[in-house]
């Protein structure tokens, strides 16, 4: 048996086992928010930001946003999906099915239910349906590879373009297919597009080109065409298009086949050079998962490195030891939760750049924004700071389709813009990334007046059944009021936490004008910004605290409003996805004039702490013991870390550790709701890290690490965390800190504090609260 001693002196010399050397997909649980709403996709991405996002497609008569169910029939597996979204599907296109034995007609449901669960890791997936055929997948950015092992030698790969996810909600989102061709070649390979709609965004019609190829020539193919399941045609002519369903049915005389598909919006001969490029012809299934394992080490999971898995890659000598093998497991949920989030969040958006079919342009080119709204709190900051040259192409993209849409999206996806839930939120975005030195290659000349279309122009209304008043497409809909007003009437939907919105949008384009040198607009910017005020009405009453943000009037009344209600919480309410009680924690850039509209900040202390208390929302959910705060929508997703302007550091501790620990876990239902593009992932990934961003600002609360961490910034800069004393279950107030090496008594820093250049921030850590951070300067709150 190893003494600690020379097991210390083991790891200490073992420098050969490197944290390059390190396999962290190892820790990725594939599945975590897979069930429970959470909507993540667990197929096949090969890489951060991947075009091809490979997978299953299941149908149950409920929506499958990302295409995955955990129950249900196959209908087929496709090349491009979502991740983590609600609303409705999108994508499941250019998709193909397995199928033993005779195919009478192509037409009629072809699913097949599974076999066995699936099996996932990162890089690579498999699926077994009833019927027989084994299907084992992997990919690259624009292409990918089934490999299919059939029961028999009486085996078939139909493709059906008509294929997409539909959506059984009833809202008007469900995906249309508007038609599409296919022809087979003479080498058995075929090349063709579909044209498809609607969706989630309520998109117009766009294209996506494919190119298949398979290892050997099929014994026969025959293309179809027609609709519903009837038949129109189906023999074996070469060619089929036009609006009616139309694909191919390949036979083969043989158990073992695959499959090689490249996609691209521009042409089926580009979408053939992806597939000859990245996937040649007998290339290996293994050797696109090693590459993509590779790639999600090299470009993401190395960018965060604890002492727990630096130490797990220099124990392979002694993996026999089994206190040592205990000392792993320990540590292995942290281990998971970190480096599967870290995964979660970068699935999308997709990056697109060469694949831009509208416009020809030299800009990077970035889809499927799904949605900023979700992601401009916590995520786009995370980004920011993992994937800082993907984070200014993205914000590069956005600019760029202002330049020839009109608009920046809050949203987009099939290169159309929509759906804009609340503000013009890529305003928040370019702020936040202005103010902390973001430059290489942005106009920043052109994304400021990109962010003053979003204030001053009124976008044409789109007419969305579910909102028909204003546009929902993109910009800010309801703008004749805030320009005439200063506030938002019922007039419109959405109008309170429209108008939360509108007063951050505003806050950024005070910040952004500030750094040009526009004096004026700034001025002007930071006083519309403070416009959240006008809906703020000391008069309204809940639960024994007065002031609240309300309704309001063209003749400046205010709406009776109950506070725990939000009505359907929805398109057409007055708030969106969130309380009265949500909302008004709500204007991050004006803290301070909260809390004195509250009277104190122990005032404030107390009514913030209301929202933690089980109970008190009537409708609210049991996941999360009724309480008024949602942790799984995105309104309160700053709320536990505010008790840091009011000098109880501890609490925001208290109540985001609380969060983080309760409703969070490594299952199939690991997050709390919708994952939103990877917003909960971020969110849970700052709590670990202990530190929280306030978007349009370079301040970043402090509450507390869960461990040691090093971070890498990119360009040689680290920002290293430590902690002592303490765990991240029990033990996880904060007792002193040091910013690097510097005694520190704030309860928040800057950006330039400890990621411009890098930094070190050593913490110590105690089961009980020490006090600390509560004496010091409040963070700033620019507005008040």
């Amino acid at each position: 048996m190893y003494s600690y001693a020379s097991i210390a002196l083991f790891l200490l010399s073992a420098t050969v086992f490197t944290v390059a050397q390190t396999d962290y997909t190892q820790h990725v649980q594939i599945f975590l928010g897979t069930e429970g709403g959470g909507n993540m996709f667990p197929g096949v991405v090969p890489a951060p930001f991947s075009m091809v996002k490979l997978g299953p497609d299941l149908y149950t008569g409920n929506d499958a946003y990302s295409g995955y169910l955990p129950t249900g029939n196959i209908t087929g597996i496709s090349l491009m999906h979502e991740s983590g979204t609600g609303g409705a599907p999108k994508y499941g296109v250019v998709a193909q099915q397995a199928v033993v034995g005779k195919v009478n007609n192509p037409l009629v449901d072809l699913s097949s239910p599974r076999a066995s669960a699936d099996q996932a890791s990162v890089g690579q997936y498999q699926v077994s349906l009833a019927t027989g055929p084994i299907i084992k997948l992997a990919a690259t950015t624009h292409a990918g590879m089934f490999q299919y092992t059939f029961p028999t030698t009486s085996s078939n790969i139909v493709i059906d373009v008509s294929h997409v996810l539909p959506s059984f909600r009833g809202l008007g989102l469900g995906q249309g297919y508007a038609g599409g061709n296919i022809t087979v070649l003479s080498d058995g390979h075929y090349e063709g597009s579909g044209t498809y709609n609607n969706g989630w965004n309520l998109a117009p019609n766009w294209t996506i080109y494919f190119c298949g190829y398979f290892d050997s020539k099929p014994a026969t193919s025959k293309i179809f065409s027609g609709n519903g399941t009837t038949l129109f045609s189906y023999g074996t002519s070469s060619q089929a298009s036009g609006t009616q369903r139309v694909g191919s049915v390949f036979s083969f005389n043989k158990d073992a086949i695959t499959s090689r598909v490249g996609i691209s919006f521009i042409s089926s001969a580009k979408a053939c050079s992806y597939v000859n490029t990245e996937i040649p012809a007998g290339t290996v299934l293994q050797t696109l998962v090693n590459n993509a394992k590779s790639a999600w080490n090299q470009e993401v999971f190395s960018k965060i490195t604890t002492p727990e898995v630096r130490m797990e890659s220099l124990l392979v000598a002694l993996v026999a030891q089994l206190m040592l093998i205990a000392l792993i497991q320990t540590n292995s949920t942290n281990l998971q939760l970190l480096y599967t989030m870290l995964y979660g969040m970068h699935l999308i958006p997709s990056n697109r750049t060469g694949e831009q079919p509208l416009w020809t342009t030299t800009e990077p080119t970035y889809d499927d924004f799904f949605t900023w709204w979700d992601q401009f709190r916590c995520s786009t900051a995370l980004v920011h700071v993992l994937q800082p040259t993907a984070y200014e192409e993205m914000i590069r993209a956005v600019i760029d389709v202002w330049r020839q849409e009109g608009y920046m999206p809050d949203a987009r996806s099939s290169n159309y813009n929509g759906r804009s839930q609340g503000g013009s939120n890529a305003d928040n975005v370019l702020a936040d990334a202005y103010v902390k030195g973001v430059r290489g290659a942005i106009n920043w000349a052109d994304g400021y007046s990109a962010m003053v279309k979003d204030a001053e122009v009124v976008p044409p209304n789109n007419l969305d059944p579910e909102a028909p008043d204003s546009s929902d497409k993109e910009g800010r809909g309801a703008l004749p009021d805030w320009l005439q007003y200063g506030y938002i009437t019922p007039n419109y939907t959405r109008a309170v936490s429209r108008a939360i919105e509108y007063s951050a949008n505003d806050f950024g384009l005070h910040q952004v004008a500030a750094g040009l040198g526009k004096t004026a607009d700034a001025q002007k910017y930071l006083q519309r910004s403070r416009n959240w005020r006008n809906h703020y009405n000391p008069a309204a009453t809940s639960l024994g605290y007065s002031g609240f943000i309300v309704p309001r009037n063209a003749n400046g009344s205010f709406v009776a409003q109950d506070s725990l209600s939000c009505g359907g919480c929805y398109w057409g309410d007055a708030y969106y996805e969130a309380l009265p009680w949500e909302y008004v924690f709500n204007p991050h850039h004006d803290i301070q004039q909260l809390i004195n509209y509250t009277g104190s900040a122990s005032k404030f202390v107390s009514k913030l702490n209301t929202i933690f208390q089980g109970g008190l929302n009537p409708s609210g959910s049991t996941q999360f013991n009724k309480t008024i705060i949602n942790p799984g929508n995105e309104p309160s997703f700053t709320s536990p870390y505010l008790f840091n302007f009011a000098g109880r550091q501890d609490l925001s501790v208290t109540r985001s550790r609380y969060i983080a620990k309760s409703y969070y876990n490594t299952g199939n239902s690991g997050l709390p709701g919708n994952s939103d593009g990877g917003a909960m992932q971020t969110w849970l990934l700052w709590n670990m890290i202990g530190l929280y961003p306030i978007t349009g600002q370079t301040t970043f609360l402090i509450h507390s690490p869960w461990f040691s961490m090093d971070i890498n910034l990119g360009g040689g800069k680290y920002l290293n965390i430590t902690t002592t004393g303490g765990n991240s279950d029990s033990a996880y107030y904060v007792q002193s800190l040091k910013v690097n090496g510097q005694t520190w008594t704030k309860n928040w820093l800057t950006w330039s504090d400890v990621f411009a250049n890098g930094g070190t921030m050593d913490f110590v850590l105690g089961a009980t609260a020490s006090g600390w951070g509560n004496a010091g300067p409040s963070p700033p709150s620019p507005a008040s």
